[in-house]
């Protein structure tokens, strides 16, 4: 048998929570420069995905016309 290793996709709160946290790290002073890179770098990965999540909910989401049928968003 093959180990096969399944990676979770993160939630959206996951991801907003990991995002709070790669700032208060960079937001310490004493973070070398490198590293504050370097969690600049991962965050603006994880703003992307954040990002493409909602815009793929967004496209599902319906909204109620005047005549009470639904359009999509």
């Amino acid at each position: 048998m093959g180990d096969k290793k399944e990676e979770k996709k993160a939630t959206l709160e996951e991801n907003f929570k990991k995002l709070e946290e790669m700032i208060k790290k960079m937001e310490d002073d004493e973070l070398p420069l490198e590293e504050s890179f370097k969690l600049y770098s991962e965050g603006m990965g994880i703003l992307k995905k954040c990002n493409e999540e909602i815009d793929r909910v967004e496209k599902k989401v319906l909204s109620l016309n005047d005549k009470g049928e639904t359009d999509e968003f």
